[in-house]
């Protein structure tokens, strides 16, 4: 079978087309149907697959082997008929500004930082950038600057396949092994005083229909740097709601758009000043608790609301202190939390408790936490029982 024509590097803006289908096959998800020639983009150089139709059929995805093309269609198509075919344009249109400007940053990690892109992914969120080595969020704005100014100078980007002699002079990036640059047939991208590099994706004709390029944040990945970039329509939008955001924060606030981080910062510090604070006033709330239990107790019950675990687990090991057991609720009627404390271990005492109760919990040997289903006279009625002496 003779290998698919790829229209796709004819004209990466064509959209329609009509082509024979060579071959279809039952595929588990679908069909895989092969065409004489094609627009459809199969997935590869970081690159995801077009999406869109072959007559009434979706094509749901499209990948290469061996020079030909399978689409993956949810309707099979008989081998001789003519199909007409029209891609996604939207999808396609999305990936070819973050794959144009993902060659302008990489070129410039290259040329100005010396890093080398070892990862490139493109999908429905962000589209990623991995670098050889570490980069600073400060050179990250450089390199930012540079590609945008390289955007706004709307330089074309040229499209060849270099024979052999033209390949061994050339200087390009390539992720390729060298055997394979010698009597291969490699596509290379440039974009004049910024980027050479071998690559089979689809771009656009000129750096201006990127639109824009946002750097939107990075992160140590392995070895290096993973970069967050978003390209045009993609950025404007991120734009957008980030700055919706920033504005409905500063109305909450009364604070100026430039001044919600400091705002915010304040905001951060009072809170964990008023924590502080807080945790000052239920020491002191658990200690005379704690010092209202009668010396010596075998057990003691105490309910109260709007504990938290560690609350209970605080204010049971000082009831423990003067009681056998501190045991210590917090809920409401019906539906209580508990921690029990003893120094002398409570296996017992909340194995019986949970059975009594429908409870559930964990437990070490000192302290038990869970929650059980009862009310509190209840609970208390079941402690007076004296299981505990």
């Amino acid at each position: 079978m003779d290998k698919t024509i790829k229209l796709f590097y004819e004209n990466v803006l064509e959209t329609r087309f009509t082509a024979t289908v060579l071959s279809c096959e039952r595929d588990k998800a679908g069909y895989k149907v092969v065409l004489d020639r094609t627009l459809f983009y199969p997935e590869g150089g970081g690159q995801p697959a077009d999406k869109g139709s072959l007559d009434d059929a979706a094509v749901n995805d499209a990948r290469e082997k061996d020079g030909l093309i399978y689409h993956y269609t949810d309707r099979p198509f008989e081998p001789g008929q003519t199909v007409s075919g029209q891609v996604d344009w939207e999808r396609r249109a999305a990936f070819m500004r973050n794959h144009t400007g993902e060659h302008i940053v990489s070129g410039i990690l290259s040329s100005r930082f010396g890093l080398s892109n070892v990862g490139f992914h493109m999908g429905a969120g962000f589209t990623t950038i991995d670098t050889s080595a570490p980069i600073s969020k400060e050179d990250l704005k450089t390199v930012e600057l540079i590609a945008n100014k390289a955007v706004r100078d709307n330089i074309g980007v040229l499209t060849e396949f270099p024979d052999g002699d033209g390949l061994r002079t050339m200087d390009f990036r390539s992720k390729l092994p060298e055997n394979a640059l010698i009597g291969g047939e490699i596509r290379v991208v440039t974009v004049p005083g910024y980027d050479a590099c071998a690559c089979c994706g689809l771009h656009y004709f000129t750096t201006g229909a990127v639109g824009i390029i946002k750097l939107v944040d990075s992160q140590k990945y392995k070895a290096g740097t993973r970069i967050y970039m978003l390209c045009g329509e993609d950025a404007l939008k991120d734009y957008a709601a980030k700055n919706e955001a920033v504005y409905g924060i500063s109305v909450l606030l009364s604070a100026q758009p430039d001044k919600v981080f400091p705002a915010v910062q304040a905001l951060i510090a009072e809170k964990s000043s008023l924590e502080q604070r807080i945790i000052g006033y239920k020491n002191r709330l658990f200690a005379s608790a704690a010092e209202a239990v009668p010396e010596g107790s075998p057990y003691y019950c105490h309910f109260e609301e709007g504990l938290s675990p560690d609350d209970m687990k605080r204010l049971a090991t000082l009831i423990a202190e003067r009681a056998g057991i501190a045991a210590v609720f917090s809920g409401t009627e019906g539906m209580y939390k508990y921690a029990l404390y003893s120094k002398n271990g409570v296996s017992d005492a909340a194995s019986a408790l949970n059975a009594a109760f429908n409870g559930k919990g964990g437990m070490r040997e000192a302290l038990a936490q869970g929650a059980v289903i009862g009310t509190e006279s209840a609970i208390k009625a079941f402690f007076v029982k004296g299981f505990v002496n």
